[in-house]
């Protein structure tokens, strides 16, 4: 008995002794910490949230305009051409453009594409007035990813077609594409069939004019050649299905540029373009005073 008493006795002892001292420490280290805590915690306001998604939405919209960046631009400057956002701003009437989609960017992850990623995604498009007539057209940006398209790059071309074919009113690609982003593989591709697609759905209803401003290949030319009108920029706009590496590897036929798909080219052998120019600002000005003799659509007709 006494030796069970005993036992009791320190049983006791260490479960009221250390757990009550450990839970009574623990307690007193949360109370002295908790007003410690709750000043660095803190939840910010309607006022601060909105403030937070203003600054962002600004930095977004600044990435989008400034597109490949300077460098990029002035290149293409020291070639002879003019920047996707400063060709819309010569063609379309002053202040008449309403650009869309221009925060959109790729989900693509592959290929650490995840660290490029873009706003607008390479391509500006819109609507617009020229000489006061209505008109939808897109621009494609070679300063971002060599203006290659991706499946969000042709939901965007494919967003203003279907307004145009629902409205009736013509639509302009100003061309400038180095052809399919590879690192999307056949996202991509499938983007280029829904271009096609509405190609076609257009063809004869309302027009479609394509100005080739830079070296386009593979499905870069494959949609302007659908369209009713195709003009070229002389020695920097080419049109080929692939480039001239491609094909001295496969025939063993060394051939330039310029022979290859060159203004020249087009407009005198093949007949796949329609006219040429000295450079874009010509392009586009012959392209404001042609746009003049078009009807708007086949509708009433």
């Amino acid at each position: 008995m006494a030796a069970r008493a005993g036992a009791g006795a320190s049983l006791r002892h260490v479960c009221t002794s250390l757990p009550l001292a450990t839970h009574t420490s623990a307690r007193v280290a949360a109370a002295e910490a908790a007003p410690a805590a709750a000043k660095r915690t803190h939840v910010p306001t309607a006022a601060e949230i909105y403030k937070d998604f203003l600054a962002r939405l600004e930095t977004t919209r600044a990435a989008s305009l400034a597109g490949g960046g300077a460098e990029r631009v002035a290149k293409q400057h020291a070639k002879g051409k003019l920047s996707a956002r400063e060709r819309i701003e010569l063609l379309a009437d002053p202040g008449s453009f309403r650009e869309t989609d221009a925060l959109v960017a790729h989900r693509c992850v592959d290929f650490g594409m995840h660290k490029e990623v873009m706003p607008g995604d390479g391509v500006v498009t819109g609507s617009c007035t020229i000489n006061g007539r209505p008109a939808f057209v897109f621009s494609q940006d070679f300063t971002v990813s060599g203006g290659s398209l991706s499946e969000t790059h042709a939901k965007k071309i494919c967003k203003i077609m279907d307004k145009a074919v629902s409205v009736g009113v013509p639509v302009i690609g100003l061309n400038d594409s180095g052809g399919a982003r590879i690192q999307e593989g056949v996202d991509s591709l499938a983007g280029y069939a829904e271009v096609f697609q509405r190609n076609v759905d257009a063809s004869g209803y309302v027009p479609q004019i394509s100005v080739i401003m830079g070296p386009c290949a593979g499905g870069a030319v494959y949609s302007p050649a659908m369209t009713d009108f195709t003009f070229m920029v002389r020695d920097t706009s080419y049109m080929f299905v692939t480039g001239p590496n491609v094909v001295k590897t496969v025939t063993r036929e060394d051939v330039t540029q310029e022979e290859l798909g060159g203004a020249k080219t087009h407009t005198s052998k093949s007949g796949v373009a329609h006219g040429s120019f000295d450079n874009d600002l010509d392009a586009i000005a012959a392209l404001r005073e042609f746009y003049n003799f078009l009807p708007l659509s086949a509708k009433g007709m």
